[in-house]
């Protein structure tokens, strides 16, 4: 087990915290921009903004045409399926709820693992896992436990669980390559070079979606709307560029499974910013929750 270092604990907060402003920004935008527009949009603008960092991996055709089932799965995973789906679920459901539904991140992290990378979890990884859901469910039912029996989900909640299964896979395929356990050659790419050709084929399944949504005859994007332009630059800059290269490097030091528990951070952000946007002061289960989800991390991320 890697030991956490504060470095590392710090690269796996961040991305908590801007993809809870990317579920806040995510539905205050419906009605305004269609959900999976909106995701080819961003990822069209985080191209561009890769683009000056990155564009040197283009010159190299032969490790791109070598690498092109791996690049377009982690693009369409982590690009094209998480992201469009979590804008999607926002059209029905709430931020918090979505993050929170996200929180059983490390169930399907640690169940990855063990069936396709023979990464089985420990005690400690498993009593991690069941300290951070606890918190989870404290901030689902508010702090009474009969309020758990009165909560309904709907569709959009189902497309958040297809999404947090697509981003575990992502993160193992991260982590685990296809041919690393097997000491084949590994490119030397920039990480925005890495990222750059995630996205530009996750972009390929992005703007398919986003067609085929403009063809069934949604709404148009309210571009007389001046935070518009200022949400599409947020979600492209934070949750997408910034929170990607964090969550990568993160990922990389301390593995998929202890990463994953940063993940259950995102609903209590997403509660907090959401409590500042509608005026409501966060209560007293935010707080046990944040306590019990952070004894996850630490209790998974000690060694033995």
């Amino acid at each position: 087990m890697t030991r956490l270092s504060p470095r590392t604990a710090l690269l796996l907060t961040l991305p908590p915290l801007l993809w809870a402003g990317n579920a806040v920004v995510g539905r205050l935008v419906v009605g305004s921009v269609p959900p999976l527009t909106m995701n080819f949009l961003r990822w069209v603008l985080a191209a561009l903004l890769l683009l000056p960092l990155g564009w040197r991996v283009l010159r190299a055709p032969g490790e791109l045409r070598t690498r092109w089932p791996y690049l377009l799965l982690t693009g369409t995973l982590g690009v094209g399926m998480y992201n469009a789906l979590q804008y999607l679920a926002l059209v029905s459901s709430t931020p918090i709820n979505v993050t929170l539904i996200a929180s059983s991140m490390p169930v399907w992290m640690l169940a990855v693992g063990a069936l396709f990378y023979r990464e089985h979890p420990g005690p400690k990884q498993i009593l991690g896992a069941l300290l951070s859901l606890t918190g989870v469910l404290f901030v689902i039912a508010r702090g009474d436990p009969h309020a758990l029996l009165s909560v309904r989900f709907v569709r959009g909640d189902l497309y958040v669980i297809v999404a947090i299964i697509a981003w575990a896979f992502y993160s193992w395929l991260l982590a685990r390559p296809p041919g690393a356990m097997r000491g084949d050659h590994k490119p030397a790419w920039h990480w925005a070079e890495a990222l750059l050709l995630q996205v530009l084929f996750g972009l390929l399944g992005a703007g398919a979606a986003a067609a085929l949504e403009q063809a069934a005859g949604t709404y148009a994007i309210r571009w007389d709307r001046g935070w518009t332009w200022a949400a599409l630059a947020y979600v492209a800059v934070g949750p997408a560029v910034l929170a990607y290269r964090c969550w990568g490097l993160g990922v990389a030091t301390a593995g998929p499974a202890l990463a994953a528990f940063f993940s259950n951070l995102t609903p209590l952000f997403a509660a907090l910013m959401s409590a500042a946007v509608l005026g409501e002061p966060p209560r007293w289960y935010h707080g046990a929750a944040f306590v019990l989800i952070l004894a996850g991390i630490a209790v998974s991320g000690r060694r033995g």
